[in-house]
């Protein structure tokens, strides 16, 4: 074969291959952006009427599962000192549970007025109509910081008070753990 042939393939090779490298980019125009007007910063957007409706409704859920809490709590509160009893009786160190109990006894007790203070703000819902939705967003927003006020108030007393209780709890637990024993099970083995 003449090399007139040989040159011109490879010079067909490496056309195709810088061919197939040019497709593969992109084929549109880059410009930069320019600043408009550097003297008037947008201003932050203020909530919309459906973002108020929603934080209404997840308030108001809030509030309706806080009202069970408060419910069922001195049941609860019952039957832990009826536990705590039973255990002292048995000869167990329960002082650290007791106390636990007793604090969030009282954290209780503080936070039922804050919870009773929101149903006035539920059943006036100034701001809203009786579907939950925006009439007037100033009201709205006033009536929502309102809830989400008590609701947060609610939250700083208990939780605390929740917490250390469960980590006496575990404590006791992890102090008065019974000794493994081995047991057969019902298959005999």
């Amino acid at each position: 074969m003449s090399t007139i042939v040989m040159w011109s393939k490879k010079v067909f090779l490496v056309a195709m291959v810088a061919a197939l490298g040019l497709a593969s980019l992109p084929a549109v125009n880059v410009y930069a952006l320019v600043q408009s007007d550097p003297s008037t910063p947008t201003a932050p957007t203020q909530i919309t009427t459906d973002r108020l409706e929603q934080i209404w409704a997840k308030e108001q859920a809030a509030y309706d599962r806080l009202g069970k809490f408060f419910d069922n709590v001195d049941a609860r509160i019952s039957k832990a000192q009826e536990l705590i009893d039973k255990a002292k009786a048995n000869g167990k160190d329960v002082s650290a549970l007791q106390a636990a109990l007793d604090a969030f006894s009282d954290a209780v007790k503080q936070a039922k007025p804050i919870y009773e203070s929101g149903k006035g703000v539920i059943a006036s819902h100034q701001g809203f109509d009786s579907n939950g939705k925006v009439t007037d967003q100033t009201k709205a927003i006033d009536t929502v910081k309102d809830l989400g006020g008590k609701l947060k108030e609610i939250r700083q007393t208990i939780f605390p008070a929740a917490k250390a209780l469960r980590e006496a709890v575990r404590a006791f637990r992890q102090a008065n753990h019974p000794a493994a024993t081995s047991t057969p099970n019902s298959s005999g083995s």
